[in-house]
Order: structure tokens, then sequence, then C-alpha cells
């Protein structure tokens, strides 16, 4: 068989163009879409697309102003309703109209948001943790992820690689730890936009997990959403929690053949 490629796209959104990675060719399954966290990109799916693509389509969507895709022209527009539209700006110019959701920390409240937008298109929904933040929590996030002002001795960069490294997990190499660094830079001065929509939107997601009527799996890993993970069950209105405390931050790039088996015995289920 010959092996998958990932090829890389881009189509207009509202802001600018949009970036996208697709492997696999259409089929009568729903086509997989991976959202990323922040400050991260499609880039984070690159290993685990063309395993999730060998019978469907599989796609990793960079929302605006991450990745290669065109930042909002400001930050109030830099929030997880239009990231989610922005979404469907990409599947509706492929033509698709039957997905499975794959989002990852930020992109739990993208694809929960998704598919409250379009639930007509839209089969099952994995979220990698749950970020249910208490209201008592959401200004201490506010304030550990506000923007570092850039000076002379790189204290910005020095924390961001001290953050990946005190949150590296199993099986994340140095060489890894260096890809997550590059990807946050790539947003630069606006890196932090996407972790403020994701604080703004919280209670919002709360509400959208309450009356997803989509089947849902959270995925409950080892890492810095464990606590907040382990809050969901008592919203869930179709879905599950599981454990996964054998995986934390890295764990895609680590073990793609692993975790595209979870998700591909959920989705086919």
């Amino acid at each position: 068989m010959n092996p998958i490629i990932v090829t890389r796209h881009f189509t207009d959104g509202e802001f600018g163009q949009l970036h996208y990675r697709i492997a696999g060719e259409a089929s009568a399954k729903p086509a997989i879409v991976c959202l990323h966290m922040v400050s991260k990109s499609s880039r984070s799916f690159q290993h685990i697309l063309p395993i999730l693509g060998q019978d469907r389509l599989a796609i990793a969507i960079d929302y605006p102003g991450y990745g290669e895709s065109s930042p909002p022209f400001s930050e109030s527009q830099a929030n997880i309703e239009n990231y989610a539209t922005a979404v469907w700006q990409v599947l509706i110019h492929l033509g698709i109209t039957k997905v499975d959701f794959v989002g990852y920390h930020t992109g739990c409240m993208v694809s929960v948001c998704a598919a409250h937008q379009q639930p007509q298109w839209v089969n099952k929904v994995i979220n990698i943790a749950a970020p249910i933040f208490l209201p008592s929590e959401v200004q201490t996030f506010c304030d550990m992820f506000a923007p570092i002002p850039l000076d002379e001795q790189g204290n910005r960069f020095r924390i961001m690689w001290e953050r990946i490294i005190h949150h590296r997990g199993p099986g994340m190499t140095l060489e890894m730890c260096a890809d997550s660094m590059a990807e946050n830079l790539r947003a630069g001065d606006a890196y932090e936009w996407g972790h403020m929509a994701a604080f703004n939107h919280a209670s919002q997601y709360i509400e959208d997990i309450k009356t997803l009527s989509h089947r849902l799996l959270v995925m409950n890993l080892d890492d810095d959403m464990r606590e907040q993970s382990e809050r969901v069950d008592r919203y869930l209105n179709n879905g599950l929690r599981k454990d996964y405390f054998q995986w934390a931050a890295g764990f895609l790039d680590a073990f793609p053949e692993d975790v595209a088996a979870e998700l591909l015995s959920f989705f086919d289920a």
C-alpha cells in the first residue's frame, strides 16, 4: 500500500487565508477534522494524519492567527466562535458535510462550538481534555498567560522554553520540544490571543457540553488540564470521560499509532 502523504493548502477566510493539512481520500466515512491547542497549529497532527487518513479524509486546520493562517484584524475578533466559523469555511470549501471532530485543549472548545454551529454535519466529537475552568481560576490563568513583553534578555523565550520542559510528557524528545517552541513564535506578539479567547469562553464551553447532542469522548491525559478535565462528568449529556494517564504533552508526536487507534475505535464503533 502506498504511504499516505500529508499535503498543505490554503483557502480564503474572513480575515485572509486559512491554512490546512489534509491526508487520505473522501470515503463513506466522515472526515476526521483535527483542531489544535494554542499557541500551536495543525502541525501538532502531522504524524497522526496519515494514519487517520488510511480509509477516509483527515484534516487539520490552523485557526486565524496561528500556523500559517492570516490573523484576525483585532484581538476582539480572536474568539472561539470565529475560530469555529473558520473551520467550517475550510470544510465548506472542500465540500465536506459529514465530520468527526478531534479537539485538543483550545480545540475542545472550538470543536464543540463548531458542532453547535452546524450540528447536522457532525457525527461524533473527541475532546483531548475538557477545559472546565472554575470562575475563580479564570483570572489566574489570564494572568499566567498574559503576553510576556520582548526584551533584550529574551525573557519571553526563556519562559516559553521552561514551560515546555516543565510540561514535557513521556516520549517527548528535545527535538519535539524545539518544534513546540517554534510553533509558539509563529503568531508574533498575538501569540496569546487564543488563550484569552479560551478563558473568555470558559462558561460557554460548559453550556455547550451540557447541550451537545453528539456522542462525545473526553480523553483525560496526565497533563496540565487533568484537574479541569476530571470535572466534566456532571456536564456530559451524551458522552464519557476516559483516562489516559500514560500520555501527556507531546503524545501526538511520540505515540501517533497508539493514539490513532483510540480515536478510530471511538469513531468507528
